[in-house]
């Protein structure tokens, strides 16, 4: 079921604020899907969601790889018989301000400050499309 990302509705922005760990997909050079656990945060004001990660990761290197036009993502989060999913295009952000915004929010939903990592980068996503049953 699509959902209207100008007044997407309380449950669905609800849900993306509940301590759910979702998976973000990335495609790897080879054109196959790679699917992990993340944290990550939705800005529905700025239509961003962010995930925090290190420099190294391979989602990382997914997303680098198709700067500066950013990468196509998408991510998904599932409980019970709750779902939704956040499309959009991926970009890795280095810059502190972009990373403390990311960790902050991050420790606002997960209720916890994730440990300082010097690796640390936030992949940042345009959100262009969601869908979901809440």
């Amino acid at each position: 079921m699509a959902i209207d990302l100008s007044d997407p509705g309380p449950e669905f922005l609800s849900f993306w604020r509940e301590r759910l760990f979702p998976t973000l997909t990335t495609m790897r050079p080879d054109g196959s899907p790679h699917v992990v656990p993340v944290g990550v945060t939705y800005d529905p004001e700025h239509r961003l969601a962010r995930i925090i990660t290190r420099r190294t990761s391979r989602k990382a290197a997914h997303v680098g790889a198709a700067q500066p036009d950013g990468a196509r993502v998408a991510v998904c989060q599932v409980d019970v018989g709750r779902w939704a999913t956040l499309e959009g295009v991926a970009r890795v952000r280095t810059e502190p301000e972009a990373i403390a915004e990311a960790v902050e929010r991050y420790a606002e939903r997960y209720g916890r400050m994730p440990s300082p990592n010097p690796e640390r980068v936030a992949i940042e996503i345009t959100v262009t499309r969601a869908m979901g049953r809440v």
